[in-house]
């Protein structure tokens, strides 16, 4: 079991749904991303989506392209982030890591390398948006062989036909996109979602994360109402970016994540 098992066995004992948060690793510099990272479990997080930053983005919208490009002017490379993971798991061995990126930082790290070091830093899942299931021996086989979930992304355009494949080596739980587009681009809306999370849950026992246009606690309770828990990267990473400090930035995740909490 996972710590990313144990928090959903966890949550589902307790009757709770899942709060989920997104940084970039690295943003707006490499003490600043550590000190909200390690501010998070306080807040209320349950999972941590750590971003790793590339120059060429497709999924994510300007928010969190500009955290990327901030990241990697202040010079954040694949060792700074793993680093960043084995500082925090100094302090906290509990609170579940999901690495969230592309294929191609890792294919040039070479993926056996890739996986040990990932594994022995404290990563718990990954999450390569670029990597469709048909090239699941390139990277998905082989992380869950290491004991790391691999955790794969459905969308409002993934049909019953298709289901099925995207289902078929995710572990950990399902990223349910609830909006065709970017990252930050539009506001997800729980009437849209609740029968697409349904539809996903009737063909697998994993959990269902909602994620993309959740920006205030209102949101966040209600697509949590309608999933086993939502994402929210965004509005988080618009704060860091604004240079807010790191008690305001944690005290707005703290009240998305009470919205997700009372759900």
């Amino acid at each position: 079991m996972t710590r990313i098992d144990a928090t959903f066995a966890r949550l589902r004992a307790a009757g709770k749904k899942a709060f989920v948060s997104y940084i970039m690793a690295g943003d707006t510099d490499a003490a600043t991303s550590l000190a909200v990272m390690q501010g998070l479990p306080a807040a209320g997080v349950d999972i941590i989506e750590l971003g790793m930053p590339f120059t060429d983005p497709m999924a994510d919208g300007p928010t969190i392209q500009l955290a990327g490009q901030r990241a990697l002017d202040q010079g954040m490379t694949m060792d700074a982030v793993l680093d960043m993971v084995r500082t925090f798991r100094r302090g906290d061995d509990t609170t579940p890591i999901v690495l969230m990126g592309y294929y191609n930082p890792i294919y040039s790290r070479g993926v056996d390398r890739f996986l040990s070091d990932a594994k022995e830093a404290g990563i718990d899942g990954l999450i390569v948006v670029d990597l469709p299931p048909e090239e699941d021996d390139e990277l998905c086989i082989p992380a869950q062989k290491a004991g790391l979930n691999f955790i794969r992304l459905a969308t409002p355009t993934t049909d019953a036909k298709r289901l099925p494949k995207v289902l078929q080596n995710t572990s950990g739980f399902v990223y349910y996109v609830s909006i065709t587009g970017i990252t930050g681009a539009a506001a997800a809306q729980a009437t849209d979602v609740g029968p697409e999370v349904a539809r996903i849950k009737a063909a697998t026992d994993l959990p269902v994360i909602v994620g993309f246009g959740i920006t205030t606690p209102d949101a966040a309770r209600a697509i949590a109402s309608v999933a086993d828990g939502c994402v929210v990267g965004s509005a988080i990473v618009k704060d860091i970016g604004a240079g807010k400090p790191v008690t305001e930035v944690l005290a707005n995740v703290a009240a998305l994540a009470g919205g997700a909490h009372a759900a």
